[in-house]
């Protein structure tokens, strides 16, 4: 959160980042609608260390991980892995610091090629950096990587169909770790994994991490996994940061009205303790048309007038933990 010109750069940073789509052009080529999924956002993963992005379908979450990764160009704000600037790299220049950013996708079934055998998989980000020059010598290497994820040598001739979804999901963190990232983007990584082998995966997450100084932007709606593995947790809405801060602080003391709700939908495990279900109104709004002032005043119980005109601004309310709301709730 703070630009100390002495301080080590971030390993990976959003700094006021904007990603518009345009969609439904007239016949002269003009777009009709605009997409603002992403609005003004700045953020920043430290090395060794695990930011969380929150918050319901469609609020600009996964938008965020693949413009932060180039996957996408930004409409506009600047991109920075290692304190370098990206978002104005192009092609092989860009290709080449790709490796020290990787993704792994929700669904690791759609992103390994169901035609390929699983150490053919693995070695090929090692061969595309030129890290190896053949499969024979990425082979130790693949071997090594599988371990690392706790799978067997043997599913080096295997295909992807022999394996189960949280075994795939062992392959996907595999192939990522290959070229060495410095940061992985985790696009709701264990959230077509069933709850056993989703802690599976979060313990692996944060072994790995511990071992070898990874930093991971973890993208997930489901706020009982974050709350097990973040240091730090943005929550966002329609394409805007609402809160953010460390996990202490946005688990312990939420101060946005939004946080508040989706923390309140958490099951906690105490039997005795009082219900407090805020349950939200209505819908999200579309993101082609968002709200006017705080995109949250529309569903938000303590809205007065200055939220529907003015777009509140991300605030320090302490050293640890800032909000975009215009009142201390």
């Amino acid at each position: 959160m703070n630009h100390n010109a002495n301080a080590i750069p971030a390993v990976l940073e959003a700094r006021q980042l904007t990603k518009h789509y345009q969609l439904d052009f007239d016949l002269f080529g003009r777009p009709r609608k605009t997409v603002n999924a992403l609005d003004d956002v700045s953020l920043a993963v430290q090395r060794g260390e695990t930011v969380s992005v929150v918050g319901e379908s469609g609020c600009g979450k996964s938008t965020l991980g693949r413009t932060l990764l180039m996957l996408q160009p930004p409409t506009s704000g600047e991109v920075y892995l290692e304190g370098e600037r990206v978002d104005l790299l192009k092609g092989q220049d860009l290709r080449k610091r790709r490796q020290k950013a990787q993704i792994i996708f929700q669904d690791p079934y759609s992103s390994l090629n169901p035609r390929i055998r699983i150490g053919a998989s693995l070695a090929e980000p090692l061969l595309n950096f030129g890290l190896v020059k053949d499969e024979q010598e990425a082979e130790p290497l693949v071997v090594q990587l599988l371990r690392k994820v706790g799978l067997p040598e043997s599913a080096i001739n295997r295909y992807p169909h022999e394996f189960s979804g949280g075994q795939r999901q062992r392959i996907a963190i595999a192939r990522a770790l290959a070229p060495a990232p410095s940061v992985i983007v985790c696009d709701e990584a264990v959230s077509a994994l069933d709850v056993s082998v989703k802690a599976q995966i979060v313990n692996l997450l944060r072994d790995l991490q511990a071992e070898t100084g990874l930093s991971l932007l973890f993208i997930s709606h489901d706020l009982a996994i974050v709350e097990n593995l973040s240091h730090r947790i943005a929550v966002m809405y329609l394409g805007r940061i609402v809160e953010l801060g460390t996990r202490k602080a946005v688990i312990g003391a939420p101060c946005h009205p939004y946080t508040r709700v989706l923390l309140s939908a958490v099951p906690r495990p105490d039997p005795d303790a009082p219900v407090t279900r805020n349950l939200l109104q209505g819908d999200v709004p579309s993101p082609v048309n968002p709200p006017s002032g705080c995109r949250f005043h529309t569903r938000c119980p303590y809205a007065q007038a200055k939220c529907r005109n003015e777009t509140p601004l991300l605030r320090q309310i302490d050293p640890d933990h800032a909000i975009a709301c215009h009142y201390d709730l």
